[in-house]
């Protein structure tokens, strides 16, 4: 390539560039003034270049154009071989048309040949069939005549396949004809042999002629499913008349006392059948299992109509119960045998579970559907049975006195009314799976609702002993209600499955049984709070020994109070003992809890009998806090190998039950001076806005009525601020509480303990127990508990309502005329249904509180806490 300024220029090659700057390109030939003495040189080298790239154009121009001239000629030549080819590709086309032609005319006469040859063949076998059937009909009718019967069964069916070949040529008269001869000859046949099975029936000659009959069956069969369904008919109507004319022809007779007549005549007519008919008809026609279904239907209507009329009597008199039961396992146990014989499955009696079959049962309420609507008289029958059951259970104790006690015992009337059910259901569910079937439910329903009132809630209640008003119940007693408690709700959970497994599936939505098992889980959570109270009254000796320390002239801190040691060990000897009964862990978690619970809020409201309280007094009530709730954590492992650890979940629910007592404390810790720090501690720990609760704290620390004026301006001022504006309006834990009520007065204060039922029964606060455990006080509280409902009893926000309520009123006891058990027809129907209600709500409460540490609360499974 040429260079533009000698050695020193740029070379020409970046002309070719397709994005050449002349600029740049000039810039760099001449890039210093000393440059421009050789523009005169440079000019001339671009100058040749260009000639140079002129030439070049030139020559590829004329190339291109002879190139062109080239191809031109090639396609001219390809036009003219490609109109040759196709001239040729024509002359093969009409070539392949001749051939194709030729071939047409030669091959015309093979196929004449061949539509002859199938014509005629056809033809031929059209005769032979005709000459066959022609041949077959005479012999047929030849046959029929001399009542061959085994040859005419195989001459008649060779006679209607033949005859099925010529429905097409029925427009012939001759085809016509013989058609019309044939089905006239079957008619003939059908109606000679009924007219033998008659005769041979009326002169009672089966026996002889049954070889006759046997071959006439064939031709019965032959004949078609019309034919052997007529036979069949007037056989089953032949047996049957002599049954028909005997038993409605005869009110006696007829009657459902006679009901064992009917079915030992059909026993006696099958055996007739096997020893004399059976070999007669073919056993595909399974003529013993329609005759069994022509009796049923029969039968059914018959005591369809005897039932009507028995219920249309005009004294009055309605089915007797023992009867209709007596009938109608007969006919369950007639259709049993039915059953058994013609499918070979067995069915489980009246009084067992019936076993699962895939199988469709063929004579399964055969007869026994007349009865479905007459077994209200059965259920009712149940419910008064039911009735007698109650006060019974009622008049036995939990266990009998001679019986050893066990933590996993139940009473045995909760496993007798259970049994009695499980039979009672199966009953049913043999006769009827539809509304009959729910009315029993709701009679179970009815006696669960007493079971629970009348026979558990009673043996937690107080009774009448002897020369003594009461009789407190004893802690086996109470465990053993426990059980039965928990037994009976997982018991119902199961009745009401197995109830929705058999009833008819529009009616699955009306079984409800868990109003009942919450019933019983309530029943449950009213035991639990009875052996909480044990534990209460052993320590109350110990909140008169606080009650009587001098909190306010303490002037340093030591051990724990001596009052704490004794409550512990009281506390942990009476739980011990309880907790050994209990059998379910989740019961055992309940109590604990409980107890805490209570004693947390007895604390609570003991502190407020004990001021004045110094700061003194409160650091040392916050270590006997500390050591209560470490004595706590081992409540739940007492009866557990030493080195058993807790659950967390346990130690979580002491210390937040303990804890809601340090707020109090804390604040009570400071001293009024600076008055500042006073109530900010109160600002801070109880976090209100009430001047009630605030004078409060000042009663407690035994601040004079005169100095405190200046400190609730102050809390005023304080509270004001912006600052504060989130506190909440009123302390929930201070609101319901009231410093320094005398132990002789109601006006109680009333604490949640946590657990919704029997808090009635807690609702005296400790300082308000008498001296001593009054047994129809506890009693009756229990009842009062359940009757008042729940949300009197034991939701948080009602508090300050149950609190105004005096106690003699919530604790007293009813008229021993008014505790006798409501009838369920009487004046205390709805005052019954309230408790129900009532129990129910408990039980939900109970669940939902223990339901936080672990497991189905209720299910057989607690060993263990999964924390």
């Amino acid at each position: 390539m040429p260079q533009l300024n000698g050695g020193d220029s740029a070379p020409l090659s970046s002309l070719d560039s397709a994005d050449y700057d002349p600029i740049e390109h000039l810039n760099a030939i001449f890039s210093h003034p000393s440059n421009l003495s050789s523009a005169p040189k440079t000019y001339r080298a671009l100058r040749n270049y260009q000639n140079d790239l002129d030439r070049d154009i030139s020559i590829h121009v004329e190339q291109q154009s002879t190139s062109d001239a080239d191809s031109v000629r090639r396609i001219r030549e390809a036009k003219a071989d490609l109109a040759e080819l196709f001239q040729k590709v024509e002359g093969v086309r009409q070539r392949a048309i001749e051939t194709e032609e030729a071939i047409t005319e030669m091959t015309a006469d093979i196929k004449r040949l061949d539509n002859t040859k199938k014509n005629l063949t056809l033809s031929m076998t059209a005769l032979k069939r005709l000459q066959m059937l022609t041949t077959a009909y005479e012999q047929l009718k030849g046959l029929s005549s001399s009542r061959q019967y085994k040859e005419c069964a195989q001459l008649l069916q060779a006679v209607i396949q033949l005859m099925a070949h010529f429905k097409s040529y029925r427009s012939i008269d001759q085809i016509a004809t013989l058609s019309r001869n044939v089905s006239d000859l079957q008619r003939e046949m059908l109606e000679q042999v009924c007219e033998d099975f008659e005769i041979t029936f009326a002169k009672g000659e089966v026996a002889q002629r049954r070889g006759i009959l046997a071959e006439a069956c064939l031709v019965m069969d032959a004949l078609g499913d019309n034919a052997r369904s007529r036979l069949i008919t007037w056989y089953c109507n032949t047996q049957l008349r002599e049954y028909r004319q005997l038993f409605r022809g005869s009110e006696e007779a007829g009657s459902l006392d006679n009901i064992s007549r009917r079915y030992s005549w059909f026993k006696r007519m099958l055996k007739t059948y096997d020893d004399e008919h059976a070999a007669m008809f073919p056993p595909s026609w399974r003529v013993n299992e329609l005759l069994a279904n022509a009796f049923c239907e029969s039968t059914r209507e018959d005591f369809k109509g005897i039932l009507q009329r028995s219920m249309r009597k005009a004294d009055g008199q309605t089915l007797d119960v023992d009867l209709l039961l007596s009938c109608l396992q007969e006919t369950l146990d007639f259709e049993h045998g039915l059953e058994k014989r013609f499918t070979s499955t067995s069915r489980a009696s009246m009084d067992t579970v019936s076993s699962s079959d895939d199988k469709s049962p063929i004579f399964s309420q055969a007869i026994s559907e007349a009865f479905e609507p007459y077994l209200s008289v059965w259920v009712e029958a149940q419910d008064k049975h039911l009735s007698t059951m109650i006060p019974k259970y009622r008049a036995q104790p939990p266990r009998q006195a001679d019986e050893d006690f066990s933590p996993q015992m139940v009473i045995s009337s909760s496993t007798e009314l259970f049994n009695f059910y499980r039979l009672t259901l199966a009953q049913c569910a043999k006769l009827s799976t539809g509304a009959r079937l729910v009315e029993l439910t709701k009679v179970f329903i009815k006696y669960l609702d007493q079971y629970a009132q009348q026979i558990l809630l009673y043996y937690v209640s107080e009774r009448p002993s002897g020369q003594t008003p009461s009789k407190t119940p004893q802690v086996e007693d109470l465990v053993l209600v426990l059980n039965t408690a928990d037994y009976c709700y997982n018991t119902s959970t199961q009745l009401e499955e197995k109830i929705k497994s058999r009833v008819d599936a529009d009616l699955k939505e009306t079984v409800d049984l868990q109003s009942q098992a919450d019933a019983f889980m309530g029943i449950a959570s009213a035991t639990v709070r009875a052996l909480v109270r044990r534990v209460e009254v052993d320590i109350e000796p110990t909140w008169r020994e606080m009650r009587n320390t001098g909190w306010s002239k303490m002037d340093s801190v030591g051990d724990q109070s001596s009052y704490v040691g004794e409550m512990l060990s009281k506390v942990k000897s009476r739980a011990g003992e309880i907790l050994g009964m209990l059998s379910k862990q989740q019961y055992a978690r309940a109590f604990c809890d409980n107890v805490v619970e209570l004693t947390a809020n007895a604390y609570l409201t003991n502190i407020f009998q004990c001021k004045p309280i110094s700061e003194v007094g409160a650091e040392q009530m916050l270590l006997d806090i500390y050591v209560l709730k470490k004595g706590f954590e081992e409540l739940l492992t007492l009866n557990s190998p030493s080195n058993t650890a807790p659950a967390q979940s346990y130690i979580k629910r002491v210390s937040q039950s303990m804890s809601r007592l340090d707020p109090i404390l804390k604040t009570l810790q400071v001293r009024p001076s600076p008055p500042e720090a006073l109530v900010q501690a109160y600002l801070i720990h109880i976090a209100d806005k009430t001047d009630a609760n605030f004078r409060k704290i000042l009663d407690l620390k035994g601040i004079r009525k005169q100095d405190q004026a200046h400190l609730v301006e102050l809390f005023q001022a304080h509270r004001a601020s912006p600052r504060n504006e989130s506190l909440q309006k009123s302390s929930p834990l201070l609101t319901p509480l009231v410093v320094g009520i005398s132990p002789g007065n109601t006006g109680g204060v009333h604490m949640p303990t946590g657990l919704p039922s029997l808090s009635s029964a807690a609702s005296l606060s400790t300082p308000n127990l008498p001296g001593r455990f009054d047994a129809s006080t506890f009693g009756n509280a229990i009842m009062t508990a359940a009757r008042d409902g729940v949300d009197r009893l034991g939701t948080p926000a009602l508090a300050s309502s149950i609190s105004s309520t005096p106690a003699e009123s919530r604790m007293a006891s009813p008229p021993p005329q008014q505790r006798r058990a409501m009838s369920p027809d009487g004046a205390g129907h709805a005052h019954s249904g309230n408790l129900n209600e009532n129990l129910r709500n408990i039980g939900k409460f109970f669940k939902r509180d223990v339901g936080g540490f672990g497991g189905r609360f209720g299910g057989t499974r607690g060993t263990t806490d999964e924390g």
